[in-house]
């Protein structure tokens, strides 16, 4: 994650000292901030670069970065995959029912994760006030293997290739980690660990502007062991938290 951190910098700071002081059309800048609720916690810093539209410069678009950590405290994850959640994927999922007798769940008492994404942001630009969104599309997260507590009613585990147990007594306790690569496919189509948010900022200064918003959060583990029932070793927790940031920009 070291790694992970220095090449961020080094790419934000190439890439803003690159950039032209005279360029009216941009503006950049950091997004320090955090978000909470009951027992969700997820710090986290984001570069975003958008181009102003119209000579009012009104409207904005561009993209940002986001590095973001996740520290949950007693959650259940639920079974993931839009094929069981659902019984379709692509578009089809997006109208379709959740289909409750399919859905299982893993039962953590402390749940870490550290997520790096690239997503789309657009901004509404009205003076010092400015009202915008944000997804993230893409990424990778990484994490500590952590112990959950399996409920399934039909799930088994496989042991042997001719013995399957099911996810009773000491099988009830697997091991997972954080799913690795993050994909925004929409709805229960989609991989790993993503935030969409929408938020208001007033700007105090050139230099320093405060934040405040709403995220909704995606979290999901991929299990050591499948569920050879279900086919299945993906599940995911949602969460929405209030969120509050300082920003620093470069362009304004």
């Amino acid at each position: 994650m070291k790694k992970v951190l220095i090449a961020f910098f080094a790419l934000i700071s190439v890439h803003s000292f690159s950039q032209s002081p005279v360029s009216a059309r941009l503006s950049s800048g950091f997004d320090l901030g955090m978000a909470y609720s009951n027992d969700h916690y997820n710090p986290s810093i984001a570069y975003y670069q958008l181009l102003n539209v119209g000579e009012r410069k009104l409207f904005s678009l561009g993209w940002t970065m986001r590095l973001g950590a996740f520290y949950g405290d007693n959650l259940n994850f639920y079974t993931a995959p839009a094929r069981l959640t659902r019984g379709k994927t692509g578009f089809a999922a997006l109208s379709s029912p959740l289909l409750v007798q399919n859905i299982d769940t893993v039962r953590y008492d402390y749940v870490t994760m550290t997520s790096l994404n690239v997503g789309l942001r657009a901004q509404i630009n009205l003076g010092r006030v400015e009202f915008g969104a944000s997804a993230d599309l893409l990424g990778l997260t990484l994490g500590k293997w952590r112990t959950g507590r399996y409920r399934s009613s039909t799930g088994a585990i496989r042991i042997d290739s001719l013995t399957t147990r099911p996810f009773e007594g000491s099988n009830v306790f697997q091991r997972s980690h954080p799913s690795r690569v993050n994909v925004r496919l929409l709805g229960d189509n989609d991989l790993g660990t993503l935030s969409t948010e929408v938020y208001a900022r007033f700007h105090l200064t050139q230099r320093f502007a405060l934040k405040a918003g709403y995220q909704w959060l995606t979290t999901e583990t991929t299990m050591a062991r499948r569920d050879v029932i279900a086919d299945n070793n993906r599940f995911r927790h949602r969460a929405g938290l209030y969120y509050l940031a300082l920003t620093l920009p470069i362009f304004y």
